[in-house]
């Protein structure tokens, strides 16, 4: 194929790739995505193959939801036994799948209830609603109940998830908002309290704070223990629900099968979607009873807990037991680290830190250096390895969890490569 020149939106860079018919493509899709100029066909364990049979090696699994890999033999055979059975009924019925799935969640974690959904926007969309529903009925003096969250922090796409969001690039032309959200740091008690103190007055309280265990798309920042474990105090003796959104981070990327594992406390609600399913679309909110104040009618959702999702997410999660992931996960994380550290200490010039819990990491660039994150995931991809920016200055590392030692090393030696030809031109 010839050789073509084309336009990514992330950055209104032009790059130079491998030509793919995209006609229709382009005349038909929507352009929500700056996308990269590479079509992927088909994928086996940690690694992807382009329209052009181009091999990379995929540290992006998705961003963070291919939790094992490509076409891995658990989840084939567990989607093909399913479709063959039935694949979709609805919840007006008893769905065998949904309630042992839903069993599982809740014996290997502090919850004590779930709603099946499709996305994570999905799953924090019922947990925003629960909220409102327990400030309502429960907490009954609440008539214009709050919810903090966090600077810098992701939740979704929907309009109250957005307003959930603290990013004003993501808000920009959406307005008007939803009611009832306040923003405050991420990971700063003095501003949580300050924040509760000056909004608990009228009618308006702070009913829930709901926070990243670990910022993703804010830039891979972990939370602090000693943060984490003040808020639950805070919260415990305000009547004030604790939510965790860990829509990336649970489901074993952090080398936990849940992060707030990593912070010693548990919340009140949280949220799974990404790798739940391992790339078959699913979504969880899970709750302790006291705050299950949903009842039939309250919410719903027509594909939520679908018995062909639910296979699938069991497979994913049995797998992760039964081969033992999380430890492939500490270990690999730590190697992936190490060698991170190492370039970090090799281009000071270049990079900041490096951040991350598990198979979660990234590398932050220098800010004042004409070299942005997209830079050198354009970079990496051009030598076979796909990586993804967690903000325009931090590389995100988040291959499945399935990644070997060597895919580690192979893909550390490509990026010391990249780095190496980026750092010449500084």
């Amino acid at each position: 194929m010839s050789q073509s020149t084309v336009v990514d939106n992330f950055s209104n860079q032009s790059v130079t790739q491998q030509s793919f018919d995209r006609g229709a493509f382009d005349d038909s899709v929507m352009k929500t995505y700056g996308r990269f100029p590479i079509a992927l066909e088909r994928g086996s364990g940690c690694h992807v193959w382009d329209s052009d049979g181009r091999e990379y090696l995929d540290f992006v699994a998705g961003i963070a939801t291919c939790t094992l890999g490509h076409a891995h033999p658990a989840l084939i055979d567990s989607v093909t036994r399913q479709i063959k059975k039935l694949h979709h009924v609805s919840n007006l019925y008893y769905i065998p799948e949904q309630g042992e799935l839903a069993t599982w969640l809740v014996n290997h974690s502090c919850a004590d209830k779930v709603f099946f959904c499709n996305s994570g926007a999905e799953a924090n969309e019922a947990a925003i609603k629960l909220i409102r529903k327990y400030a309502h009925t429960v907490l009954d003096f609440l008539e214009q109940p709050v919810i903090l969250t966090a600077k810098a922090s992701f939740h979704g796409r929907t309009l109250a998830t957005i307003t959930a969001t603290g990013q004003a690039k993501y808000q920009k032309d959406f307005e008007p908002l939803v009611d009832g959200f306040a923003y405050v740091p991420y990971n700063d008690i003095v501003a949580i309290e300050n924040a509760i103190a000056d909004i608990d007055e009228g009618n308006r309280r702070v009913a829930a704070i709901m926070l990243e265990p670990l910022q993703g798309e804010g830039g891979v920042r972990p939370g602090d223990r000693e943060y984490f474990a003040k808020l639950r105090q805070i919260c415990d003796e305000n009547n004030i629900l604790l939510v965790f959104d860990e829509v990336q981070v649970g489901v074993g990327r952090t080398g936990k099968l849940w992060g707030y594992e990593n912070l010693g406390v548990e919340p009140d609600i949280f949220t799974s979607a990404k790798g739940l399913a391992g790339g078959i679309p699913i979504g969880a909110m899970l709750c302790k009873d006291f705050c299950a104040a949903f009842e039939p009618g309250n919410h719903a959702s027509t594909f939520g807990g679908n018995p062909f999702a639910c296979a699938a997410a069991l497979s994913v999660l049995q797998t992760i037991e039964q081969e033992q992931l999380l430890d492939n996960v500490i270990a690999r994380g730590k190697q992936l680290r190490d060698r991170l550290n190492a370039m970090a200490s090799s281009y000071p010039q270049m990079f900041t830190e490096v951040r991350g819990w598990g198979l979660i990491n990234g590398l932050e660039l220098q800010a004042d250096i004409d070299l942005t994150s997209i830079d050198l995931v354009k970079s990496a991809m051009d030598e076979g390895l796909l990586l993804a920016p967690a903000g325009p200055k931090v590389l995100r590392f988040v291959p499945p969890l399935i990644v070997s030692a060597d895919e580690i090393t192979r893909g550390c030696d490509i990026l010391e490569k990249v780095c190496q030809t980026a750092s010449s031109k500084l």
